[in-house]
C-alpha cells in the first residue's frame, strides 16, 4: 500500500524536518521520500486541513474489559477506539478475570490482536491473582512479551515482597510498578481529602496516603537497584519526592492521568461518579504542580488510564460506585489545552523507551509509526464523541483543543470519518 501525506507539519524534534510542511510518502509501510512535494498518482493521497504528524503515541496504562468484562470493552473494539484517537501503541493492564498472571494469559492477548493497527504490549501481574502475596510468572511472562508487571490500581503493602521484586527483576532487566496508596492511611475513602470533599460528607483519601507510598517505594528502590515507575501520582509533593530520588541516580520514572492535569476535587459538588477516580482528583495546587512536574521533566508521560465500567457499577450511589474513568478520545484534545504542542507530543511518546517500546524517527527508511491531528481546532467533548462501549468519563462537556484525524502504523491507515 502506498500513502501519500501532502502537507504534513512534522513534530518530531529528533527529525531534521522538525517543524517544517512536507509531503511523506509511504510504502509498504516505509517512509520512501519526504520533500517539499511529492506527485504519486498510484498513491492513496490524504490531504487533510492543518495536518500534523508526529511519532506514533503510546499510553502506558490501558484496561479494556477482555477477558471476563466484555460487556465494559472488547480488545477488538479497545484498539479501534485507541487507533483513532491517535495511539499506535498501548499498554494493557492487567485488571481482567481471570488477572493477566501467567505465560498463557499473556500469550492470549497477543493471539487475539493480529493485523492490528495497534501495537499491544501486555502489562502482567506482579503478583499472583492481582492478591498482593506471591510473586507471579515475571520471568516467563516477560519472555512472552510482557512489558511490566503491575497490579493495577492495588498497593503492594508488604514491604519485603516489592524489595524482592525489585531484586528478581533485575536479573532480566524486568520493570516494576507500584500504585501509590497506602491503604491504611485511605482506608474505604473515595475522593480527596479535602475542603470539597468534607463538605459533600464524603470520606476522604488523603494526599499523605499517596505520598508515604512512594518515599517507601523509593527507599526500597535506593536500597535495592532495578527499575521502578510509579504510575498515576496525583499531588504536588509526590512530584518533588520523585524529583529528588532522579537527583539521587534512581531509575525511577512516573506517569500523571490526563485527568489531573485538567480536573479538580471542585468537580464533585455535582456527586457525580463519572469523576471517582483513583487516585482521586486534587486541588488546583497539585494540578498545577504536577504540570510544571511535566513541564520540567520529573514526570515522564501522560496516560489516559483508560478504565471502562459498565452502567451498573458506575451509575449507583457515590459510596457502591467502581473508581475509573474511559479517557482515550478525550486524552490529546484534553493535553491540548494545559500545554503546548512539543510538550504534549513529548508526553505521549517519551514513555515508550521505559516499556520498550520502539520509537523511530520521520525520516526516509524508518517504519511509518505515525499519529495524525490538527492543533488548533477547539470542540465539545459529548457523549456523541465516545466512541467505547462504556460511557464513564471524567472529562464530559470540557472543552478540547485538538483534533485527531488517525493514525498510520503496520502497513495500516486508520482515519477518523
Amino acid at each position: 500500500m502506498k500513502i501519500l501525506l501532502k502537507s504534513a507539519t512534522i513534530v518530531d524534534p529528533t527529525s531534521k524536518h522538525h517543524l517544517k510542511k512536507r509531503d511523506v510518502l509511504i510504502e509498504k509501510g516505509i517512509i520512501k521520500k519526504i520533500a517539499t512535494a511529492i506527485s504519486e498518482t498510484s498513491a492513496n493521497t490524504i490531504s487533510l486541513k492543518n495536518l500534523h504528524i508526529s511519532q506514533g503515541w503510546f499510553d502506558s496504562s490501558v484496561s479494556f474489559g477482555e477477558p471476563g468484562y466484555e460487556e465494559r470493552e472488547t480488545l477488538e473494539n479497545g484498539l479501534r477506539v485507541a487507533a483513532k484517537s491517535g495511539f499506535t501503541a498501548v499498554a494493557v493492564n492487567a485488571n481482567t478475570n481471570p488477572v493477566t498472571d501467567s505465560k498463557s494469559d499473556i500469550k492470549f492477548l497477543k493471539s487475539k490482536i493480529h493485523n492490528s493497527p495497534v501495537d499491544l504490549y501486555p502489562t502482567g501481574a506482579l503478583t499472583t491473582g492481582s492478591q498482593g502475596v506471591d510473586l507471579a510468572e515475571l520471568y516467563d511472562m516477560q519472555n512472552e512479551g510482557a512489558v511490566s508487571f503491575y497490579d493495577y490500581q492495588k498497593p503492594i503493602t508488604n514491604a519485603n515482597l516489592l524489595k524482592i521484586a525489585l531484586q528478581y527483576v533485575q536479573n532480566f532487566n524486568g520493570l516494576v510498578q507500584s500504585f501509590p496508596l497506602e491503604v491504611s492511611v485511605a482506608k474505604n475513602g473515595m475522593v480527596n481529602e479535602e475542603v470539597n470533599g468534607t463538605k459533600l460528607g464524603l470520606k476522604g483519601i488523603p494526599a499523605l496516603s499517596e505520598e508515604l507510598q512512594i518515599a517507601r517505594d523509593l527507599y526500597l528502590l535506593e536500597y535495592t537497584g532495578g527499575r521502578l515507575h510509579i504510575p498515576t501520582i496525583s499531588t504536588a509533593a509526590s512530584v518533588q519526592l520523585i524529583k529528588e530520588a532522579k537527583k539521587k541516580g534512581l531509575q525511577v520514572t512516573c506517569s500523571v492521568c490526563i485527568n489531573h492535569l485538567y480536573l479538580t476535587d471542585d468537580v464533585l459538588e455535582s456527586f457525580d461518579t463519572d469523576y471517582k477516580v483513583l487516585p482521586p482528583l486534587r486541588t488546583e495546587k497539585d494540578r498545577r504542580a504536577l504540570l510544571k512536574g511535566l513541564k520540567d521533566g520529573i514526570i515522564d508521560g501522560v496516560t489516559s488510564d483508560h478504565n471502562p465500567i459498565d452502567v451498573e457499577h458506575k451509575r449507583t450511589e457515590f459510596d457502591h460506585a467502581l473508581f475509573g474513568s474511559i479517557g482515550l478520545e478525550s486524552c490529546f484534545g484534553a493535553l491540548l489545552k494545559v500545554t503546548d504542542l512539543e510538550a504534549a507530543i513529548n508526553s505521549l511518546t517519551r514513555l515508550k523507551s521505559t516499556f520498550g517500546v520502539v520509537s523511530s524517527s520521520i525520516a526516509e527508511g524508518a517504519p511509518a509509526n505515525l499519529s495524525l491531528f490538527n492543533p488548533d481546532v477547539e470542540w465539545i467533548f459529548t457523549e456523541e464523541s465516545i466512541l467505547s462501549t462504556s460511557k464513564n468519563t471524567a472529562l464530559k462537556n470540557q472543552t478540547m483543543k485538538g483534533n485527531v484525524y488517525g493514525i498510520i502504523n503496520n502497513n495500516q491507515l486508520v482515519i477518523n470519518e
